[in-house]
């Protein structure tokens, strides 16, 4: 995983992530992950390409990587691509979204 980002952001973001989305990124798996057999997901990085996950399926754990709509240079993009990633995988999966002030 190629990072533009100190391992303190990517660490912050890794903890923000599975501290208070752990649901959404479940949602992600399932949906733009391509395992809607997923029963559990865990953030483990992220870099300028995507963002990826350890996601718990029938056949044990296995690693998912979803990549961004564009390469992110900034941290605070990674707010942005992972809200629009949650809002598309809610659309998928035909669920409805939290109200924007919650993410």
């Amino acid at each position: 995983m190629e990072t533009l980002f100190t391992p303190d952001v990517v660490d912050a973001v890794r903890r923000h992530m599975n501290d208070d989305h752990r649901d959404d990124a479940l949602l992600i798996c399932r949906s733009l992950g391509g395992r809607p057999d997923a029963t559990s997901a865990e953030t483990t990085g992220v870099d300028a390409a995507g963002i990826e996950f350890a996601a718990a399926v029938p056949e044990g754990t296995v690693t998912l990587r979803v990549p961004w709509s564009e390469p992110v240079t900034e941290r605070r993009q990674v707010r942005l691509e992972v809200v629009r990633m949650y809002r598309q995988a809610c659309a998928a999966l035909g669920v409805t979204p939290r109200a924007a002030a919650e993410h």
